[in-house]
């Protein structure tokens, strides 16, 4: 559906209609995974954090290397860790040498928890691009890196 029906807008310029639509996608996305985390009782930024975790392959992240690969850059890492350690997904160890070095690894719990959810979502991914070829894809992606290297 035309993106002009769906907010109920006559034409508008170009990159405003581009910025909506990017704006409405994301959000529907969004939308659609944290009906898939709620069960899990897991945020997307939660989920984002279990995720980069799981990529250290065993090997501890502190809060920086997290932050900086984080999708949203503006949550709250350490609050979104203390969540993750309340629910027994995530272990915390704090340096003795230099109390402010914070050592942060996924646990089992965690990883059991991505296992359980991979395939809903990757389902969901797949829902949402069945429409468009693999070149259509990967002409999107490229036009999506070229809009955030506008700045």
């Amino acid at each position: 559906m035309k993106i002009e029906n769906i907010i109920m807008s006559n034409k508008m310029p170009l990159g405003r209609k581009t910025a909506i639509n990017l704006m409405y996608t994301t959000n529907v996305l969004h939308d659609r995974t944290s009906e898939i985390l709620k069960p899990f009782d897991l945020s997307t930024q939660q989920f984002n954090v279990l995720r980069i975790l799981r990529g250290q392959k065993g090997k501890p992240a502190n809060l920086s290397t997290i932050q900086e690969r984080m999708i949203t850059k503006m949550s709250n890492t350490t609050r979104l860790v203390d969540k993750l350690l309340a629910k027994g997904l995530v272990c915390r160890v704090t340096c003795e040498a230099n109390r402010r070095k914070v050592e942060i690894t996924i646990t089992q719990k965690g990883l059991d928890v991505l296992s359980e959810l991979d395939k809903p979502i990757d389902d969901q991914h797949q829902a949402m691009i069945k429409n468009v070829s693999k070149e259509e894809l990967e002409q999107f992606n490229l036009i999506l890196e070229k809009l955030r290297d506008s700045e």
